[in-house]
């Protein structure tokens, strides 16, 4: 059964602001391009942007709490009065924190269900090591395992572990960027320039990031995104002396983060191993950097192999600031090695795009027809 078919409106939920969601702006996109009518809920934060416009609709809740388990009552009870009264004939959840109020409204109306994991939850740092909030999230999981019509994760790791206990189909699509022309690629890199995209969260080598510029000369780092060790990271930079060379530029919009990375000389992509969520993710920063024409350094986790295997981009670091600092000193000097792993993310990009995987989704919902 085709998608025209199933559902001709959908409301995807998400508890993120809808700017920065790029992952799912193409998602939406892709489905009102299929000539599906499709609404976009998320949050409306203090520091929220004016919506650009977009081909799908676009709806913000405004949340009396910020964080915390009051933060997700509110959050999931919103997400449940909106879509009672909501027109819709599928309902399209994104992560476990917008399931609850979902669920509990597809239950009463009997529509549609469709799950989408751009993350590992219940293995996150932040939950993995909180026994009882691990196993309220596990419950959670099993509920959608057992009664979505249709799971949607990033990473073949990930599929392979839903694929276990899930009685609903469970397909990859994966979270590349949209191809971009090579004028723009091959913009003048600053050889001195690294640059992060994501969230300033525990096990993300942040901290890492900070302290190799102390053993790499004239070196500067962007970092793009905000988030809980925001105020700590900036700490850092100054305890260290060098907080003239970190650049925190908070959350970008997509273009912003576009410029900033094609101009940069590598990306950086390390992880710590707190939990399966990291070792088996598969990040849209990823592809951003072969889509920029830049090497990137890597975790030596499961997907990240794999691609390099195919590809030879990346080069594999540990999660800490000597070795970091060893690894991007060896690219900047090795030119001949630089500029090849450049080619290849590039011949890399021209296959991980976006006009490729939608391909994917625009013919998902026929499994579940």
């Amino acid at each position: 059964m085709e998608l025209e078919e199933l559902a001709k409106r959908i409301v995807c939920t998400v508890s993120n602001d809808l700017s920065y969601d790029q992952r799912m702006i193409r998602m939406c996109t892709a489905m009102a391009e299929a000539g599906y009518d499709v609404l976009l809920a998320g949050r409306l934060l203090p520091d929220s942007i004016p919506l650009k416009d977009k081909a799908f609709q676009q709806k913000r809740l405004k949340c009396v709490f910020l964080k915390g388990p009051l933060f997700y009552l509110e959050l999931n009870l919103r997400i449940f009065f909106m879509l009672m009264h909501s027109e819709c004939d599928a309902i399209y959840s994104v992560d476990l924190d917008t399931v609850p109020g979902a669920r509990l409204a597809q239950a009463f109306r009997r529509k549609r269900w469709i799950f989408d994991a751009h993350e590992f939850f219940t293995e996150v740092p932040e939950v993995v090591n909180r026994p009882l909030i691990k196993r309220i999230w596990k419950q959670v999981e099993r509920m959608i395992l057992n009664k979505a019509d249709l799971v949607i994760t990033v990473s073949d790791s990930i599929a392979n572990v839903f694929k276990k206990s899930a009685k609903s189909h469970v397909v990859v699509i994966r979270n590349v960027p949209f191809l971009r022309s090579r004028s723009v690629k091959h913009m003048k890199k600053n050889l001195k320039k690294l640059i992060y995209q994501g969230a300033l969260n525990e096990g993300r080598c942040v901290e890492a990031y900070i302290e190799a510029l102390t053993e790499l000369e004239d070196v500067e780092l962007i970092l793009a995104g905000e988030g809980d060790l925001s105020m700590a990271l900036r700490a850092l930079s100054q305890r260290l002396k060098v907080e003239d060379r970190v650049h925190f530029l908070g959350r970008l919009d997509p273009e912003q983060l576009w410029e900033h990375t094609c101009s940069a000389a590598i990306g950086l992509n390390v992880l710590e191993h707190k939990g399966q969520s990291y070792y088996y993710s598969l990040s849209n920063k990823c592809f951003d950097y072969m889509q920029a024409g830049i090497p990137q350094l890597c975790s030596d986790f499961p997907e990240y192999r794999v691609l390099n295997e195919n590809w030879d981009c990346m080069v594999f670091a540990a999660p800490e600031a000597h070795d970091i600092a060893e690894k991007i000193k060896w690219l900047l000097h090795d030119r001949e090695a630089y500029h090849k792993m450049a080619q290849n993310a590039e011949l890399a990009a021209n296959q991980l795009n976006w006009e490729i995987e939608k391909l994917k989704l625009q013919s998902v919902y026929e499994s579940i027809g």
